[in-house]
């Protein structure tokens, strides 16, 4: 019989992660009326913070939902790299974990969103694309990044205490 190598994945995890992805896609569904307020962002923080780099599972389902969804086009192609990369950057500052860390980080990330989904935009239309769709996502941008910023505000830490209670160690 073959032992499982320490990276495997366990069964209560992968159901984790599954009740994670499910979480992202039933709440960008159901908030999908409120332009660029999301909380998927919160969500992909806490998956990573308490998974690591198997938090990348969760978000591709996320990202496949996505697109079996709304349809798969230009945008899609650019949330096959914008949430795995907010994955990475929480990986990279998982040491230095606050909640006003996190808070920024969203913030942040929010801003950077549209910049981030204009790189199929260059690439299909041209600069003028690229830049058209930047500058006139400007105000969606400013959007996400106070959602971003006020939900993870308000709702990190009660997530967070739920997490550390119900999760395994």
């Amino acid at each position: 019989m073959k032992r499982p190598t320490p990276s495997a994945i366990k069964l209560r995890e992968l159901t984790a992660l599954a009740v994670f992805a499910a979480l992202m896609i039933a709440f960008q569904v159901a908030m999908a009326g409120l332009t660029n307020i999301e909380v998927v962002t919160l969500f992909t923080i806490l998956v990573t913070l308490h998974y690591g780099k198997k938090a990348l599972l969760s978000v591709a389902v996320f990202i496949l939902a996505e697109g079996l969804i709304y349809g798969f086009h230009l945008w899609w192609i650019s949330y096959c790299y914008v949430w795995p990369l907010l994955v990475l950057i929480v990986l990279a500052l998982k040491k230095w974990s606050h909640p006003l860390l996190w808070t920024v980080v969203g913030g942040f990330f929010g801003l950077a969103f549209g910049p981030l989904c204009s790189i199929p935009e260059f690439i299909a239309g041209g600069w003028g694309a690229g830049f058209g769709y930047i500058i006139s996502g400007i105000p969606y941008d400013l959007v996400h990044c106070i959602g971003n910023i006020v939900l993870i505000f308000l709702l990190y830490y009660p997530l967070e205490k739920i997490l550390v209670r119900i999760l395994p160690k």
